[in-house]
């Protein structure tokens, strides 16, 4: 490389001399008056009357009263009064601000050294020995200086040709005298040769050279470089930190609004559930008006017994009592224990109304009064265990394992203490000379005494069926069960009478759509049960117990001419009324169909398969589908939420509004629970602990 022009060795001489740099001059010149308390007093004593710390204005009042010279007068050079109110309004400006100077701002200065020598905690992340002074230096522009005059002093001192002017030539738009003036950019370096000659014996380019290469540096500067990069590096860190910190932050507050989010959209579903409660509410208001005016309501014992409309068609919810607001929601808040097995079948009238349970292995079922939780009585009179039951109002229906339907008046409960236990057979063989009432028997044979029905709860018995009656549902006048003989029978329950009977077997057999196979599947028949028995082993529940299902109907309801039963085959069919035939099939389940409800849009029903499928009664498809771990044995629905029994001690809540699944278990059942029913918020559950639950939804 030639030598450098003298004014180049002057300026490296300067260079290697030791002194303080231009950065370390610029931090003395502004920071060492703060930190010389008469320097900066005598300062704002200059500015003054202009503008006034409050020190200072209280030291100036402080000094007047000590003279007793009266009220003090801030008097400026040019003659100016100014009070407290004019250095709060005082338009001083200092430097590039636009912001008004307060009194607080003074504070602040006047409290400098003060601040400066105050450790400030440091977040996460950041050198714990890095003061607030430190981290502000780090942020400033003044803190790349050292890289900029390192990098001015690495240059080449070589023709050079800037960026710009290299794309320029690569497209072709140079002309031939600019190409003879090369500049070059500070960060690019071309380095040409020295001579033509040179160039000619060469007969190439030379490549690109180190940036330092035309530099030579003394110890001092070197060192002075080293303490630079290192502190620059420190730099880096720092903002790195704050950087971080900044991001931390704003992830903090993105959690923040997705909190709040997510309560604000919480907020949007309690009102739409509150929507439906309340159209709801008005369809049960519209409904008992209607009712009210029908003047078909007997509150009195001697009146005649009259069929209530069922309460799973009642759309509003029911009027609790005030003091139900103050239970916890929830939470089993009552237990009624006094049966010896496993819970099989039970139904109230309304909260704090009066409920019927029945058990395995017990064929009288409790009645109780929900609102002091104690027993009522029993009803008495089947030979084997209840397995569905129907309660509105004081009127009750069972079915039992005997093959029996029994109508019961829940409010002659307590004068049944003449029978005491005697079953069936023992009534009959008892009352076997007594004059009989023409008309007094029901159906194929089996007659009973008026002493009978009228002195006890009982007040009808319905027969025809070969096996156990596993599910019923009644409305009106009008009553149809389901029983273990595969079939369907709807009932007159003004005259007693059979009008109709449906078979399964004969509906299987004609699916009127498509179904997996057309007759029983063979995992439906026990190996060495009864020719044509029903049993099908549940999957284990949640504490490892199982049991031997044999409900083939597992559940019917209609409204109006439509029927829907579920059955052993796992299919829902709809049947018509009028002709006693299943329409449609619905098929989907892969094990017994357990228990199903119906509205006007979709059919929900619960499976062993330890599924809920919600139909759509338009199209017949699957609506949606809930899956649990255990079979489900129970469920109801409204237009809010899907409440389940699933083999767990807890009860299975979907809410359909925001389709997220909860579990009620505070104060719950200690084996699972097989039962449940509720209204409105008001909800009562059956277990395998023979247990009763009473719970507020």
């Amino acid at each position: 490389m030639a030598s450098e022009p003298s004014s180049s060795s002057t300026r490296d001489a300067d260079a290697q001399r030791p002194g303080p740099s231009k950065l370390e001059l610029m931090q003395r010149a502004i920071f060492s008056p703060f930190h010389k308390k008469n320097e900066s007093t005598r300062i704002l004593s200059d500015l003054a009357p202009v503008i006034m710390t409050p020190k200072m204005t209280a030291a100036t009042v402080s000094a007047a009263n000590s003279k007793q010279a009266g009220r003090p007068s801030l008097t400026s050079s040019d003659s100016r009064k100014v009070d407290f109110a004019t250095i709060g309004r005082a338009p001083l400006r200092l430097g590039m601000s636009s912001r008004r100077l307060t009194s607080r701002d003074l504070q602040i200065v006047e409290a400098t050294d003060e601040l400066l020598g105050v450790d400030v905690p440091e977040p996460d992340g950041v050198a714990s020995n890095i003061s607030l002074l430190r981290g502000f230096n780090a942020t400033i522009p003044s803190s790349e200086q050292g890289k900029t005059r390192r990098r001015q002093m690495r240059n080449v001192d070589t023709p050079r040709l800037g960026l710009k002017r290299l794309g320029l030539d690569a497209r072709g738009l140079l002309t031939a005298e600019e190409e003879e003036h090369d500049v070059a950019s500070d960060d690019d370096v071309v380095v040409v040769g020295r001579g033509a000659g040179q160039q000619k014996r060469k007969k190439k380019r030379r490549g690109r050279e180190s940036l330092s290469a035309a530099k030579v540096f003394g110890q001092d500067e070197l060192t002075r470089q080293k303490n630079e990069i290192v502190r620059d590096r420190e730099n880096l860190h720092v903002r790195r930190s704050l950087i971080n910190n900044e991001i931390d932050e704003i992830t903090r507050k993105i959690a923040t609004l997705d909190n709040i989010r997510s309560k604000l959209e919480d907020d949007l579903v309690k009102l739409q559930e509150d929507e439906l409660e309340l159209e709801d509410e008005l369809e049960g208001v519209k409904e008992r008006m209607d009712f009210e005016q029908s003047g078909s309501r007997q509150s009195s014992a001697a009146q005649p017994l009259h069929i209530q409309q069922s309460s799973r068609r009642r759309k509003g919810p029911a009027f609790l009592p005030s003091e139900h607001d103050d239970l916890p929601p929830g939470v089993a808040f009552m237990s009624l224990q006094g049966h010896q097995g496993p819970i099989t079948a039970l139904d109230f009238s309304e909260p704090y109304g009066t409920l019927v349970s029945a058990a395995q292995d017990e064929p009288q079922p409790i009645v109780w009064d929900l609102l002091t939780g104690a027993e009522i009585g029993r009803l008495r009179g089947h030979d084997a265990p209840v397995r569905c039951l129907q309660v509105e109002d004081h009127v009750c229906l069972t079915g039992g394992g005997d093959g029996d339907i029994r109508l019961w008046d829940l409010r002659r409960v307590d004068e049944d203490e003449e029978w005491g236990d005697m079953s069936v057979s023992e009534i009959e063989h008892d009352v076997d000379k007594t004059p009989r009432k023409p008309n007094g028997g029901i159906r194929n044979g089996v007659m009973t005494t008026e002493k009978v029905l009228e002195d006890g709860p009982c007040a009808r018995i319905l027969q025809g069926h070969s096996q156990a009656v596993t599910a019923l549902y009644f409305e009106d006048e009008c009553l149809v069960t389901g029983a273990s003989d595969k079939t369907l029978r709807q009932w007159d329950l003004s005259t007693g009478q059979c009008v109709m009977t449906m078979d399964i077997l004969w509906a299987m057999s004609h699916p009127h759509s498509s179904v997996p196979g057309g007759a029983i599947p063979d995992y439906m028949y026990a190996s060495g049960s009864p020719a044509g028995a029903f049993a099908v082993p549940t999957a284990p529940y949640a504490d490892g117990s199982w049991d031997m299902y044999q409900d083939f109907v597992g559940g019917v309801q209609f409204w109006g001419y439509g029927l829907v039963s579920g059955s052993g085959d796992g299919v829902v069919r709809m049947w018509d009324m009028r002709t006693g035939q299943a329409h449609r099939t619905l098929a989907g389940h892969t094990a017994p169909v357990t228990c199903l409800q119906f509205d006007e849009l979709h059919i929900v029903s619960g499976s062993l398969d330890k599924t809920v499928r919600i139909w759509d009664l338009r199209t017949g498809g699957t609506f949606e589908t809930l899956h649990y771990d255990y079979p489900v044995t129970a469920l109801q629905f409204d237009t809010r939420k899907v409440v389940a029994a699933a083999g767990e001690n807890g009860v299975k809540v979907y809410n359909r509004t925001s389709m997220q699944k909860s579990t009620l278990s505070t104060n719950g059942h200690a084996k699972p629970a097989e039962r449940v029913r509720y209204m409105d918020r008001y909800m009562v559950t059956g277990g395998r602990d023979a247990m009763l639950k009473i719970w507020s939804l």
